[in-house]
């Protein structure tokens, strides 16, 4: 049976139905049977509960989760009730295991265990490890079984749970990068293997599926890409060329774009961007390095769209596009790639890029992108040595307008693009208006490298001028015996957010940085430029004290926000870091199932699964709604009613 399309042969090892107590016990196959046909009659009275997904609920996500496609993955949420549901299929005629774990070890990762027994009964049970080799059960039972079977080829469990329960054993749910825990053995005792264990960050609140977006009859395809390009035998290399956008009689909307991977080249290509070039550039022809001698092939700063490591493409909403064909409209843009060659490979060509896709069907608006963070040179630095390190990035919008060169309407952010390099922990964009913090736009507190992908945002989030950003990164160097420092390089540091808004301005990016020489001379260092200032952090005993200290010092330390547009004009302003109030964690979910009874453990270490009627291995939803129990009762009376009178 193939993963995803409900067909295949099977051969179950379970009876026809399991007993419902001594009650239903004389009534035998026939009992069984009719009772089994009502039960779809009974999930419809349960739908009336309202949105949340239940049994049968077709599930919008899907990923395998281990490299030899082992082990299938489906999900879907309802953010309304925050409850998820998960679907797991595993290749086993032994237990499987699915749950989210942290990103530096698995020990106290949350993992729901399930499986069917030989005699047909299955176990199900919420449980968290213990340490690397040992399950225990959690004193809270928060997961719900929808579904439990076994045939000739899978095992396959479907259970839902709480984005966040009260139990301490379990792990939130959030609109973060999330790493899903998933394992299994060949039997049914379950035993960690490490072998089984497979670990994999996904994104799992997403906003919309790509299935869902309209797509126009009339689309167009158009690469942008790098012709023939040997790459160095260098760890990094940023290569620029200068494309035209299509060429179009009219105005059209680029709606989609996905990355163009050359094969065997992907593990080298660590991110793309595109920037749109303004109509006063004078641009190189050929291939340069972006940032090398020829400062020419750095021109053209405003992102429209960019993909890094473990993206995918992306759709814009459909209300919105990148507009082209009018004179208003970039007639050009810079390709950046950034190679990371970090085995020194020789005689690799690549010819990479962006696939695009547009119409001549128009949205409402044309969007934009806003380039947030702290300005990539070597001021910002990173101790060693650091289990946390927070920079700051500030933007003030109040010269908005003016280097805008007409009013700045407000500004609708509806997805983001999240950036650093390896030491990046955890990212997140605040938004404050008149010196007072108003929410959180954008955050992700488990940060993956190798996940980064551009996400809707929940609900749109609305800038207006004179509001202030701040962007804000941790990091972890404690690997590192040397300070880093920000740069292009993959072994240095960035701080990025990219904001996917509109209607469209000419403002290109909003970045801050703060006074090195300040901050070297308040760690005890005498320099008086800002490149004996970045020498200097060299020269720092980085104790947990001084890096407690310097973060400090930075934070404290006045901005200077450096704003640009698309015609490379730049203005300057300078500001503060404003204080930031935490977002509570919102209310806990209580158990419904309580307390684990030990009459309740069948085999040792397992509740049972919940609900008494389990035909083919369909385990039956915990609980029914009161309208759902009523619609029930009456149906069982009427069988035993017409059993009685056939005898």
């Amino acid at each position: 049976m193939v993963p995803g399309t409900g067909r295949g042969t099977y051969k179950s090892r379970l009876p026809a139905c399991l007993p419902a107590g001594e009650m239903l016990q004389p009534l035998g196959a026939m009992a069984c049977a009719l009772l089994f046909r009502l039960l779809p009659l009974m999930a419809l009275a349960a739908s009336s509960r309202g949105s949340r997904l239940g049994p049968t609920s077709p599930l919008r996500y899907s990923r395998f989760l281990d490299s030899s496609n082992v082990i299938f993955l489906r999900w879907d949420f309802d953010l309304e009730a925050e409850i998820i549901t998960f679907e797991v299929q595993v290749r086993t005629a032994g237990w499987v295991g699915l749950g989210v774990t942290d990103r530096y070890t698995n020990v106290g990762g949350d993992l729901v265990v399930g499986g069917v027994l030989p005699d047909g009964n299955v176990y199900f049970s919420d449980q968290h490890l213990v340490d690397e080799d040992t399950l225990g059960e959690d004193s809270s039972q928060d997961a719900e079984l929808q579904g439990l079977t076994e045939d000739a080829v899978y095992t396959t469990m479907r259970f839902s749970r709480p984005f966040r329960s009260c139990d301490p054993h379990d792990q939130d749910i959030k609109g973060a990068t999330m790493r899903v825990l998933a394992t299994y053995g060949l039997d049914d005792v379950p035993k960690l293997d490490p072998e089984r264990i497979f670990v994999k960050s996904i994104f799992l609140l997403q906003k919309i599926h790509p299935d869902e977006y309209d797509v126009p009859e009339d689309t167009i395809i158009h690469d942008l890409e790098i012709a023939d390009f040997l790459v160095p035998e260098e760890d990094t290399t940023y290569a620029c060329t200068f494309l035209p956008l299509p060429i179009v009689s009219k105005k059209h909307h680029i709606y989609k774009f996905e990355p163009k991977l050359m094969e065997r080249n992907e593990t080298m290509v660590h991110h793309i961007l595109l920037y749109a070039c303004g109509g006063a550039s004078v641009l190189p022809t050929g291939i340069g390095h972006c940032y090398g001698a020829d400062p020419a092939f750095s021109l053209c700063s405003q992102v429209i769209m960019g993909w890094a490591v473990g993206g995918t493409s992306y759709q814009f909403p459909d209300e919105t596009g990148i507009s082209i064909g009018t004179p208003q409209d970039p007639q050009w843009i810079r390709l950046e790639i950034h190679y990371s060659n970090f085995h020194n490979l020789a005689g690799v060509y690549d010819s990479s890029g962006i696939r695009v896709y547009y119409t001549e069907h128009l949205r409402k608006y044309d969007m934009g992108v806003l380039h947030l963070g702290f300005l990539t040179v070597p001021v910002h630095f990173i101790p060693p040595g650091s289990e946390s390190f927070v920079s700051y990035g500030l933007c003030k919008t109040e010269k908005f307008e003016e280097m805008n060169g007409a009013p700045v309407p407000d500004i609708q952010v509806f997805g983001y693009l999240l950036h650093t390099h390896l030491a990046g922990r955890a990212l997140e964009a605040l938004q404050y208006r008149n010196g007072t913090q108003l929410q959180t736009i954008c955050k992700d507190d488990s940060y993956d490298f190798n996940l980064q992908e551009a996400r809707d945002l929940q609900h749109p989030v609305v800038i207006k001028p004179g509001d202030e950003l701040l962007v804000k990164c941790h990091y972890q160097t404690l690997d590192r015996d040397l300070v880093t420092f920000g740069g292009p390089s993959t072994i240095n540091e960035m701080c990025l957010i990219f904001l996917f808004y509109y209607p469209r301005n000419n403002i290109s990016s909003c970045l801050g940085l703060f006074d090195i020489v300040h901050v070297a001379n308040e760690l005890g260092q005498e320099v008086s430029d800002p490149l004996e200032g970045i020498m200097a952090m060299n020269n720092v005993e980085w104790t947990p004290e001084n890096i407690k200290k310097a973060e400090r010092i930075c934070k404290e330390t006045q901005q200077l926000v450096v704003i640009k547009n698309i015609d490379e004009v730049v203005e300057n302003t300078t500001g503060w870091i404003p204080e930031i109030i935490p977002t509570p964690r919102g209310p806990c979910l209580e158990s419904s199932g309580g307390k684990v009874e030990p009459q309740d453990k069948t085999p040792a270490g397992f509740r049972a699964a919940p609900g008494a009627l389990l035909c083919s291995g369909t385990a039956a939803p915990r609980h029914l709604p009161f309208a759902a129990l009523l619609f029930g009762q009456g149906a069982l009376s009427w069988l035993l009613a017409t059993l009685s009178a056939g005898v």
